[in-house]
C-alpha cells in the first residue's frame, strides 16, 4: 500500500507543482488504484508515472473547486482508450454529477466502461471485505470532505512450528486449517484454528483531508491514522491569512498528527507563493512540533505501513 502525490501545489498550476491529485496503489491487496480528486492536467502526471488508468476503479473527490476536479473529464474520456473495461465509481459532494454528466454531454464523449457516480455526506461511503471507507465534513468555502481508509485486520500466521511440535507435518491440511474454524484429520483428530494461529495483523489506515481551516474537531475522525496527509497551503506566519481563505498552516497541519496519535504526517496543497527553496523552511516547522513528517512535491511516494 503506497500513496503517490501527482499534484501538491494549491489553487493554480505551478512550473514546480501541479493541482491536487493523489493516487493510492492497492496493487496488492486487490489489484487496484484510488485517486483522490483529479486536478488540471492530472492525466499527465500519470503519464509520467508507472500508473496504468485502467487500474483506477475508484475516485475520491474532496470539494468542487477547480483545481480538485478540471482533470476529471479528461481523465474519464482518455481512460475509455487505456484499458478501463470495468466500473469506475466517483464519489464527490453534491454537484459532482452535473458536472460529469454535463461535461461529457456538451463534449460527446462516449465512455466504454460503466461509470457509477455517488454524492456523498458525511459517514460510511464504502466497504467490502478488505477496506472501507468513511467521510467527514470540514470546514471550507464549500462543502468538503475528509476521507478516512480503513484496512480490516487480517488473519494472523499460521503457527508452523506448533503444528508440527503436534505431529501435524505440512500439507494440504495446512491451507484447510486457516480456512476452517475446525477440520478433523485422516486420524480422526480435531484441529482447531484459535490454536495454531498467531494475533490478527492489525489493518492500516490513511487519513487524507480535503482543504480546511485547522481544527482538533477532526482529532477522532483521523485519530491513529497510519499516514495523515493533511493540506498546509501557508507557512505558519500567515496563519491569520489561513484562517480567512479557510486554509491550514504547517504548525496546525503537525498538532492535529500529534494531538490525533497519527504516526506519520505528509504535508501537501502547497500554495505557489513558495518555490522549492522554501521546502526546508515549511518542513522544518512543522518537524518542529511532529518529527514525522514529510513534505509531499509532484510524484513523492511515501508506504503505509504500521511500524512507523
Amino acid at each position: 500500500m503506497e500513496l503517490k502525490f501527482l499534484g501538491t501545489g494549491a489553487g493554480i498550476p505551478s512550473k514546480e507543482r501541479n493541482v491536487s491529485a493523489i493516487a493510492l496503489k492497492l496493487l496488492q491487496e486487490q489489484n487496484s488504484i484510488w485517486l483522490f480528486d483529479c486536478g488540471e492536467s492530472t492525466q499527465h502526471q500519470i503519464l509520467r508515472t508507472s500508473i496504468k488508468p485502467g487500474k483506477i476503479n475508484k475516485i475520491f473527490i474532496t470539494h468542487m473547486h477547480g483545481d480538485h476536479i478540471f482533470g476529471l473529464p479528461g481523465f474519464l474520456s482518455s481512460r475509455s482508450f487505456q484499458g478501463g473495461n470495468d466500473v469506475l465509481t466517483v464519489y464527490g459532494p453534491s454537484g459532482i454529477k452535473d458536472f460529469i454528466e454535463t461535461s461529457l454531454k456538451v463534449s460527446g464523449t462516449h465512455l466504454t466502461y460503466p461509470l457509477s457516480i455517488i454524492e456523498i455526506t458525511s459517514g460510511r461511503l464504502f466497504e467490502n471485505e478488505k477496506f472501507q471507507v468513511d467521510a467527514e465534513k470540514l470546514d471550507h468555502v464549500i462543502p468538503t470532505y475528509g476521507f478516512r481508509i480503513t484496512e480490516k485486520d487480517k488473519p494472523g500466521e499460521l503457527l508452523v512450528n506448533k503444528l508440527k511440535d503436534n505431529g501435524i507435518m505440512p500439507g494440504p491440511i495446512y491451507q484447510q486449517i486457516k480456512e476452517n474454524d475446525k477440520v478433523k484429520t485422516i486420524d480422526d483428530q480435531i484441529i482447531y484454528r484459535k490454536d495454531y494461529i498467531g494475533p490478527d495483523k492489525k489493518g492500516r489506515i490513511i487519513s487524507i483531508l480535503g482543504d480546511t481551516r485547522s481544527s482538533f474537531q477532526y482529532k477522532a475522525f483521523v485519530q491513529h491514522s497510519d499516514v495523515l496527509v493533511h493540506e498546509s497551503t501557508f507557512a505558519n506566519e500567515l496563519e491569520t491569512l489561513a484562517n480567512k481563505y479557510f486554509h491550514s498552516t504547517t504548525k496546525q497541519a503537525a498538532m492535529l498528527a500529534k494531538e490525533s496519535n497519527s504516526k506519520k504526517l505528509v504535508l501537501t496543497h502547497i500554495s505557489s507563493r513558495y518555490q522549492s527553496e522554501d521546502n526546508q523552511m515549511l518542513l522544518a516547522e512543522a518537524r518542529e512540533v511532529f518529527p514525522n513528517t514529510e513534505l509531499a512535491s509532484d510524484f513523492h511516494q511515501t508506504s503505509v505501513s504500521t511500524e512507523e
